[in-house]
């Protein structure tokens, strides 16, 4: 799901390196979902300093309302988030780390977790562990990066299965 189209952008660098196609959760039905081994999720943050909803995408329905209906225990979950670490540094990428709590709660397997270093935020949901929860891309302030950055991360997923 995306707001301004950055999120659906960074999607697209991640689908061509891996020759997949994107879909919108929101029109994601839940059988294919689940047919999956791994998946590859990402969303903007939009509600900063939200509990929950944090995305105002499909995404926020679809976690609380489909999520606990759809059997991915087991499955591997990477995720990747769209946001503006200048505007928001209190709350860079924070729908990250509902994707993050959400799957990993419903018994997912999560890959992809990368460095915090080059960003210039000052707190974020999406770091556990002194790690981001996987790939974060600011098309605001650092688009120049997010192609670079979204080629490395697929290799980094390829390796860990």
């Amino acid at each position: 799901s995306t707001s301004t189209g950055n999120t659906e952008t960074v999607c697209g660098y991640i689908c061509e390196e891996i020759g997949a196609e994107m879909v919108d959760i929101g029109d994601a039905e839940d059988s294919e979902i689940a047919s999956h081994d791994t998946l590859i999720v990402g969303a903007p943050t939009w509600h900063t300093g939200a509990d929950e909803q944090r995305s105002g995408t499909s995404w926020d329905d679809w976690l609380y309302d489909t999520l606990p209906n759809v059997e991915l225990e087991g499955k591997k979950v990477a995720i990747f988030g769209v946001g503006d670490q200048a505007s928001y540094a209190d709350n860079f990428c924070d729908a990250a780390g509902e994707l993050y709590d959400l799957f990993s709660a419903k018994g997912c397997t999560i890959i992809g977790k990368t460095s915090t270093d080059g960003y210039d935020h000052e707190e974020s949901k999406a770091v556990v562990d002194d790690q981001f929860v996987g790939l974060m891309c600011d098309e605001d302030n650092q688009d120049d990066l997010s192609e670079d950055r979204a080629k490395a991360w697929v290799e980094q997923l390829k390796g860990e299965g």
